[in-house]
This record gives C-alpha cells, structure tokens and sequence, in this order.
C-alpha cells in the first residue's frame, strides 16, 4: 500500500517545496490522517492567484487541496519522528484511564483527540476504548471511535516505519496486549480509582 506507484514517482522526480513540505512527502491531516503531496499547483480564485498543495489520501480516495498560507491554521504537520511513534505505542501499554462523565461528552472528548493530530493523543484513545476478547462488548459508538483512531495510528506508524498497515495494526495490538490488568477486575479497579 505504502509502495510508491507511477504517478507518485513522476511527481518525486521534480520535486517542489513550500514551507518545509515537500512533493511526494507523506504528511497528517488532522481531519484525515495520513496523505502524501502529489503536487503544488497555482488556481485562481476570485481574481486571486492562490497557491495549493494537493493532498491524496490514497485509503479514502480522496484528494484534498489546502492553501500553502493556511497550512498552520489546518495544523498540517510532517509525519511523527520515531521516538514519538516509540512514546505513542508505550502509551497504549498503559492502564486505560476512562472518566466517570457521561458517554456522550467522553464521546466528543475522544472525537477532539483524533481529529488533533496529535499521536499521542490518538495512542490514549486507542488504549481507553481497547477491549480484549476477555472484556464486555463495546457499544457502536465506542467501536466507531476505537476503529478510527486505531486507523488514523496505524497508518502513521506504516508511513514512519515503512511497514505494510497490517504490520502496523499488529504491532499496536501487541502492545495493547502487554497493558497491565486488562478484564473485568481492571475495571471494576479502574471504576474505583476514578470514584476516590
């Protein structure tokens, strides 16, 4: 998946660079996840002339463009060094750290953190929503939230890796499973710290 094909390369030839990002450079999109810059084009808009990375998302086959000027404020961002991949896949071994509030306002708290962009943030929803087979079954919703942050982690840690995306979901599986005290009893503990 990760493999560059023939039109990613012939936009890697002639490579072009604006503020740091380059072509052919995967980047994270806070709102998306992982896309690579297959270009940077000049349109004009409204009689300006305005300059763009263009942004595929080749996994949702989507294609994004973003002003250059705004690329700060939509909190586009290079991918994850490896000692942060490192410190995001010990996060997840982590004990899960769920509030006592109501599902609903955990749910917009856990929507924030993966649409951040954030690694780590990402990595903390991943290990609060875990459930191994051991565990009660997660509610739709909580599935939902657990699948997109494991996706948007995953790939990530493909792109810094250069692992196929399997690879990656089964490394951060592994390290979910060296969390400590994962079952019933860990939250029942868990449900008794949170109310002392």
């Amino acid at each position: 998946m990760w493999g560059v094909n023939k039109e990613f390369s012939m936009v890697a030839k002639k490579s072009v660079q604006r503020l740091g990002f380059k072509t052919g450079e995967y980047i994270v999109y806070p709102a998306h996840g992982v896309g690579m810059i297959v270009a940077i084009e000049e349109q004009e808009v409204a009689g300006l002339t305005l300059e763009l990375f263009v942004i595929s998302f080749e996994q949702d086959k989507l294609t994004l463009r973003v002003p250059v000027a705004k690329i700060k404020s939509v909190g586009m961002r290079k991918l994850a060094e490896e000692d942060l991949v490192a410190k995001a896949l010990d996060t997840v071994t982590g004990r899960a750290r769920v509030k006592r509030t109501m599902w609903s306002r955990r749910a917009q708290e856990y929507e924030a953190k993966i649409n951040s962009g954030d690694l780590i943030a990402i990595s903390e929803v991943v290990r609060d929503l875990y459930r191994s087979d051991d565990q009660p079954e997660q509610s739709y919703s909580e599935r939902q939230l657990f699948e997109q942050a494991m996706d948007r982690m995953s790939r990530e840690i493909a792109a810094v890796n250069r692992l196929t995306l399997t690879e990656a979901v089964q490394l951060i599986e592994k390290n979910l499973a060296k969390s400590p005290r994962r079952g019933k009893n860990a939250e029942a503990e868990a449900d008794e710290e949170a109310a002392a």
